[in-house]
């Protein structure tokens, strides 16, 4: 749900609502409001979302199970790390599903 991902975002960057907001140049009550799920951000506002938590919109909007992760900043060697890892994960689940 919308309203879950927001709020453990915010909360993943040590933000309160009102630093959200002001990012986002709303009202802290808006932003409430997005994490109870009384309303949800419009199309503006959950691109603005992504670009500032660097996921995607698809991940935000529980669309799809795939997040996406950015990896600017890092060193070939660095990504190559970050599949290795992913990917070792996998098998593991995978494992525990058998």
């Amino acid at each position: 749900m919308v309203a879950e991902k927001i709020k453990a975002l915010r909360e993943a960057e040590n933000m309160t609502q009102a630093a959200l907001a002001k990012k986002l140049g709303i009202t802290r009550s808006s932003v409430n409001a997005w994490e109870m799920g009384i309303s949800v951000p419009s199309t503006q506002y959950v691109v603005e979302l992504s670009a500032l938590f660097k996921v995607s919109t698809d991940y935000l909007l529980d669309i799809k199970k795939n997040a996406s992760l950015s990896l600017d900043g890092l060193t070939e060697d660095d990504v190559q790390v970050v599949f290795a890892v992913a990917n070792q994960l996998r098998k593991k689940n995978k494992n525990k599903q058998l």
